[in-house]
């Protein structure tokens, strides 16, 4: 029954049972966490942003040995080995591609002539609109009040103006985590709902327990472009507030450090990091010194989610996050949100006068 009241274009487009979907978060959406989403019966997306092309086919196939629901692979679109990766993606038959940003418009093509359905992630209209037009078959919108990379524009105003404006399916995202919020998410008119921030706090998160006891202590998120250089919404620790203190040559400094460890361990050259800070300078239109500083987002991420170091990175973070209190296995909490949307939506009929 529920699935039947929830069968939405989402469902119908990906082939998954429930319309929520977890995001793909560098060094958190690894095969554990992906996979218990898709058992569950959401769209898992695994994220490959930190991986090389080896380590994302292993990631792939790990996924696939532990499920044979549909998930999805998030791509950089401005990665110089994009074509590479979108060519492994068809290889091995993954149903869905998300994009951190507009993709060009031959990658979209050759995905959706493999049949891998195409879904970028955008936080303005007039990029979904682009999207849509060149043949994207949904699109993940996300408002101000999520976590990572965002806009100014909070959700309840970017979902109407992107649902009306195209013609294909809208994902809602930023300040989603329970059913309530589904069911509102539907009544815009979107087909879904993602969720980063509670997927992370899950028990099949594989981010340290450590790590998630502080993610449940806080409910203070801030907005910094100190670690990147564009807008990016973070838990607040004495880390961030440092770099928000720090000057541009120390901040710069550290940023050439962490160029040189991501190098290392995405097995990339200077020459093809140099290609993919051009394109992002293009892409963004960002100073070089933005571009330099981008090589701080994965390594200050990794330090915290993966080596379990808070003090020495940063955790990107929802602000919904004030409003998550326990860590639910991935199958508990997709069942609480499509069990609470159901409901809620089943209660909002009976306020209804009969026609």
């Amino acid at each position: 029954m529920i699935e039947q009241m929830l069968d939405t274009p989402l469902t119908r487009l990906t082939g998954v049972r429930h319309p929520v979907v977890q995001t793909g978060m560098g060094w958190v959406a690894g095969p554990r966490l992906v996979s218990a989403v898709a058992e569950a019966g959401g769209l898992g997306i695994l994220a490959s942003a930190t991986m090389t092309l080896d380590q994302l086919a292993a990631a792939i196939g790990e996924v696939r040995s532990r499920t044979e629901a549909p998930f999805g692979v998030n791509l950089r679109a401005d990665a110089s080995d994009a074509g590479d990766r979108v060519d492994l993606l068809i290889k091995n038959g993954v149903r869905v591609a998300s994009f951190a940003l507009a993709p060009r418009q031959e990658l979209i093509a050759r995905l959706k002539d493999a049949g891998v359905v195409v879904i970028p992630s955008v936080g303005a209209r007039r990029h979904a609109e682009k999207v849509a037009a060149w043949g994207a078959d949904a699109v993940l919108v996300q408002g101000g009040e999520g976590g990572g990379h965002t806009g100014a524009v909070a959700t309840t105003l970017l979902l109407p103006q992107v649902v009306d404006a195209v013609g294909i399916p809208v994902i809602a995202a930023g300040g989603f985590f329970d059913g309530r919020g589904l069911a509102a998410a539907l009544a815009y008119g979107a087909a879904g709902v993602a969720m980063g921030t509670r997927f992370l706090l899950t028990s099949d998160s594989s981010v340290p327990d450590a790590v998630k006891r502080l993610y449940l202590g806080t409910s203070e998120t801030v907005v910094t472009r100190q670690v990147d250089g564009m807008p990016h919404r973070v838990l607040r620790t004495p880390l961030v507030d440092g770099l928000e203190r720090a000057g541009r040559l120390s901040r710069l400094a550290r940023a050439v450090r962490n160029a040189a460890r991501f190098r290392k361990i995405s097995g990339m050259s200077w020459p093809e990091m140099i290609r993919d800070g051009l394109s992002m300078k293009h892409g963004k239109e960002l100073t070089w010194s933005q571009v330099l500083m981008a090589a701080n987002t994965p390594m200050l991420l990794k330090a915290a989610m993966v080596d379990g170091r808070p003090d020495l990175g940063v955790m990107a973070s929802g602000q919904v996050v004030a409003l998550i209190e326990d860590l639910p296995s991935c199958e508990e909490l997709i069942d609480a949100v499509v069990t609470r949307a159901a409901e809620t939506l089943r209660g909002l009929s009976t306020h209804l006068a009969p026609a």
